[in-house]
């Protein structure tokens, strides 16, 4: 088949020594799954420098060129003004610093917006300039602002508002309780005093032609606000109930779940078993359990021969016994959050939070509006359903760390006075202690089996392969020789450091005399008991052959 007819074929086969423009073609219809761009001119492909350049070509290729755009309408009749051309301006205005567009011709080709700017089809707007000179008249001496309250108060206050909106903007978004408009931080910067109120009333009312600066005027316009305190407060509650809420909530989770993982895990039962059993065998007893805080004072009970702690010798044999055992820390990691919280704060800050409840019902109460109330009740009733749930989950995980309490054995006047979070902490550090322990052993077993295996001949040498070879009773032969040798190295060396330790002892006069030295004979009788030793080994070697 030609290389055509499989390109007619096939037309998604394309040709990669082809350049990349030649195979871009004009889409028949520009659309994107349902977006539809078919509206696009296929002059829009060249910018506005090009066009300028194609404007004539441009037209050729129209189809359907669209309609011009319509016409301005007639100009308006020209009104009676008191702005005429011979008019002067008798005194200073205020100036618009505006950046003002210097060239405005027409466009340099035809677009989807006409071929003029919009600037071009405004209708001219006549003004009565008589009274725009007396709104916007320019003071020749501006007065300096008032300003009453102190620099850091100012300052935080000014910060605040420069991201909001105008102050005379904040009143509305207070009454509708808008939440993209202010929020908590906002809430608690632009809350006005009652001294600051005054004192801004006070020093208004002396400068009553100079105009408050942006701190003073914005609690000076918060301040108009009837029960402006009572509606932050309520509007405070509503912003701050979600994390109130996830304050308590979160700590209760973490005890619930914590003892769903320690009564789950089995590394803990087998540790509880194993430290049972050599408690009652060093106590000589027969105890049934014991109470779990002493998990903690393993770590400290050492054996008197080699001084390892306790837990080392309760990991050692949790290995032995349980080799499938965890390290129990990465079992219970709830516990670990569960012993960083505070129930008692967390008891605490339900009440609070049941007083702050009750306190927004009494400042509903005091707002005028129909709607304020409404909308405010509606949104203390989900709260107030919401602490219902709340105090339930409480009290239910409270007793429910009860009950784990007796379940571990624990008597009910101990568990009055057992706190969770130390219950949560003694288990947490003792899992920590637990696993430390356990990666040190393996860490030295570890190091022991690399060593024996650089020591231990390989496989691959000359001795691991004839071993590799031998039967057992080789083996068993070979061994015999390694230990008799070894017991002859030993005889030769202590019968060379007698005869020197003798030599050392004996003067140097009397040695050249005395004829029982060792000699020249005494070295060929050792070499003749070298040779017949070399004798035995190789009949001990052709034994083994």
């Amino acid at each position: 088949m030609k290389e055509s007819d499989q390109t007619k074929d096939n037309p998604l086969v394309w040709d990669f020594d082809q350049p990349w423009d030649s195979i871009l073609k004009p889409a028949a219809r520009l659309c994107l799954n349902t977006l539809d761009f078919s509206d696009l001119w296929d002059e829009e492909d060249s910018t506005e420098d090009e066009g300028a350049n194609l404007i004539s070509e441009s037209s050729t290729c129209l189809r359907a060129p669209p309609a011009p755009p319509p016409l301005p309408p007639p100009l308006a009749p020209v009104l009676p003004s008191a702005s005429l051309k011979g008019t002067s301006i008798k005194c200073r205005t205020l100036k618009l610093h505006w950046r003002e567009l210097q060239s405005l011709g027409p466009l340099p080709r035809m677009t989807r917006f006409g071929t003029h700017t919009i600037w071009a089809g405004l209708e001219p707007v006549y003004l009565d300039t008589i009274r725009l000179e007396y709104l916007f008249e320019s003071k020749g001496s501006s007065q300096p602002s008032v300003s009453v309250l102190g620099m850091k108060r100012s300052n935080i206050i000014t910060i605040a508002l420069s991201s909001l909106p105008p102050p005379r903007l904040l009143p509305p978004a207070i009454y509708s309780m808008d939440g993209s408009v202010l929020d908590r931080e906002d809430i608690q910067a632009l809350t006005p005093t009652e001294e600051e109120l005054s004192l801004i009333k006070d020093a208004k009312a002396q400068n009553p032609h100079s105009h408050l600066a942006q701190a003073e005027l914005c609690l000076l316009t918060l301040g108009e606000i009837s029960h402006l305190s009572s509606r932050l407060q309520l509007w405070a509650f509503a912003l701050d109930y979600d994390s109130l809420e996830r304050e308590i909530a979160e700590p209760l989770f973490h005890l619930k779940l914590a003892m769903e993982q320690l009564a789950a895990s089995q590394t803990f039962r087998c540790i509880l078993a194993t430290v049972l059993a050599i408690g009652n065998f060093l106590n000589g007893c027969k105890a049934r359990g014991f109470e779990l805080s002493y998990l903690g004072k393993l770590s400290q009970v050492r054996d008197t021969h080699s001084r390892q702690p306790l837990l080392h010798h309760v990991c050692v044999l949790l290995l032995q016994l349980y080799p499938q055992s965890s390290d129990l820390y990465s079992d219970i990691s709830a516990v670990t959050k569960a012993g960083k919280c505070d129930y008692s704060q967390v008891q605490s800050s339900l009440s609070q939070l049941e007083a702050l409840c009750k306190a927004s019902w009494e400042q509903l109460k005091v707002l005028d509006k129909a709607d304020e109330k409404r909308k405010g009740g509606k949104i203390l009733k989900e709260f107030e359903e919401r602490l219902k749930v709340l105090r339930a989950v409480h009290r239910r995980v409270i007793n429910r760390f009860h009950s784990f309490l007796l379940f571990l054995g624990y008597s009910r006047a101990l568990v009055k006075d057992t706190k969770a979070e130390d219950f949560c902490r003694t288990i947490s550090n003792f899992s920590l202690e637990y696993r430390t322990t356990q990666q040190a052993i393996l860490l030295q077993r570890e190091r022991e089996r690399q060593k024996s295996g650089a020591e231990s001949p390989g496989p691959g040498t000359p001795i691991g392969r004839r071993k590799r070879q031998q039967t057992p009773a080789q083996v068993c032969k070979f061994d015999e020789i390694c230990e008799y040798l070894s017991i002859q190295q030993e005889g030769e060396k202590s019968e060379e450091q007698r005869q020197l330790e003798e030599l050392l002892r004996t003067p140097e006069s009397a040695r050249r005399l005395d004829a029982s030295l060792p000699r020249n004979r005494r070295r060929m009788a050792d070499n003749q008991g070298a040779l017949c030793d070399k004798q035995k080994l190789d009949n001990l070697l052709h034994v083994l052959h």
